[in-house]
């Protein structure tokens, strides 16, 4: 009888078939499920930079550039013409207010003081004559009135008797007629000495006040002169430092010409050139900082000047200058555009201008690799961007150049 022979259910063949079949999907599974398909590049970690997220203080400011001016200049223009004869001071020194500069001569001024002065004398002598004529002019027409009073008395005598004589028939008609006629002749020439000395009196007085007007006038001319004349002395009007003097002795200098210049050195204003960009966010009052000898001091906007030059506007600052600080000197400021607060921020590099800082490399914490994330940046500093979004203190970022990386999703850092 034949023995029934049992089938095997594993031989080998079906079990190489089902180890090729697992490893075939295992291999199907690596690929098209767990595999990394993200576009990868391998960097040197010597040629790239990284530093850590930080949260902490953060102020949006920009750099800008100040010069050194005095708080105010003084500018000597001449008052006069003339040539230098005198040159007392140099540029450089400093000088106390009413301290001689220059002295210039005009030769012409100077006669036409001369000239000015010989004619209020001349107006003196004349009120003076005048006034003189009219008191002796008084004293004869007093005079004459006294002398003529006393022939009056005399001639009513006269005429008084012989109108009695006439009416007693001792003497004749004519005889009294006569002596009535001398007696009223000189009542009249009395009326008319005193008329007559009234006139002259107004018209001597008239004489000396329009004397006297001109006399003023005369006066002032004069002063104005003699001011000419002071003006012939260049002098300081305030204290300072005598920065300039564009004169020398034999020099010819015009009215209205620029002498010198007097610097305050009570204290210093500093101008700037800021980036028209800033424009309508920098306003009066808006405050900097600049550090000078160790130490930082602030400043103030205390001018804006929005006329527009070279792509730039200027602005005049106020605050503390160290004695150190001079005339002409150059300082960094920091021009704070808003309050500080407290931000997310990371380094400025050269990757914001491939991500236009909407993306970042972010290190994993192994340091091994680094992926690309989205994030949202805000103000900036020279130094930092304030981070909005898509970073957490901690985190380490690469923020030096991502020439070549544009595309690529995963950077494996090479030690």
């Amino acid at each position: 009888m034949d023995k029934k022979i049992k089938k095997k259910i594993w031989t080998t063949k079906r079990i190489a078939t089902i180890l090729g079949s697992g490893a075939m999907l295992f291999l199907i599974l690596k690929v098209f499920v767990f595999a990394d398909n993200a576009a990868k590049l391998n960097v040197d970690a010597e040629k790239i930079s990284m530093a850590d997220v930080v949260e902490g203080p953060f102020q949006e400011y920009i750099p800008i550039e100040g010069n050194v001016q005095p708080i105010a200049t003084y500018r000597l223009d001449a008052k006069v013409g003339g040539n230098v004869q005198v040159k007392f001071l140099e540029g450089g020194v400093e000088v106390q207010k009413g301290d001689t500069i220059l002295k210039l001569e005009n030769s012409g001024l100077e006669m036409n003081y001369i000239g000015q002065q010989t004619q209020t004398n001349r107006l003196r002598n004349e009120i003076e004559i005048t006034n003189n004529n009219l008191k002796q002019s008084l004293f004869r027409s007093n005079a004459q009135v006294i002398a003529i009073d006393f022939d009056i008395d005399q001639a009513k005598d006269v005429y008084t008797r012989n109108q009695q004589l006439w009416k007693d028939k001792v003497i004749s008609e004519q005889e009294f007629l006569n002596s009535k006629r001398a007696y009223d002749r000189l009542v009249a020439t009395r009326v008319n000495t005193i008329q007559t000395k009234e006139f002259d009196s107004l018209n001597s007085v008239n004489q000396v006040n329009q004397n006297k007007q001109r006399l003023v006038t005369s006066q002032e001319s004069l002063k104005i002169v003699a001011g000419q004349l002071d003006d012939l002395w260049v002098t300081a009007p305030v204290d300072g430092l005598l920065s300039t003097v564009n004169a020398e002795i034999g020099q010819s200098i015009s009215q209205g010409m620029t002498i010198a210049q007097i610097d305050d050195l009570k204290g210093f204003k500093i101008q700037a050139n800021v980036d028209q960009h800033y424009l309508p966010r920098v306003y009066e009052g808006l405050r900097g900082t600049y550090d000078f000898a160790g130490a930082t001091y602030g400043l103030e906007i205390r001018k804006k000047f929005p006329e527009i030059n070279n792509g730039t506007f200027v602005v005049e600052m106020v605050g503390e200058v160290p004695a150190g600080v001079r005339r002409g000197q150059t300082i960094s400021i920091r021009l704070q555009l808003s309050e500080e607060k407290n931000a997310i921020q990371i380094p400025r590099g050269s990757f914001f201008q491939t991500t236009g800082g909407n993306w970042i490399f972010v290190v994993d914490e192994s340091g091994e690799f680094a992926t690309r994330r989205q994030i949202r940046i805000g103000n900036q500093t020279p130094r930092h961007y304030e981070v909005l979004e898509g970073l957490q203190p901690g985190e380490k970022v690469i923020f030096s150049s991502y020439e070549g990386y544009e595309d690529k999703d995963k950077l494996i850092i090479k030690q």
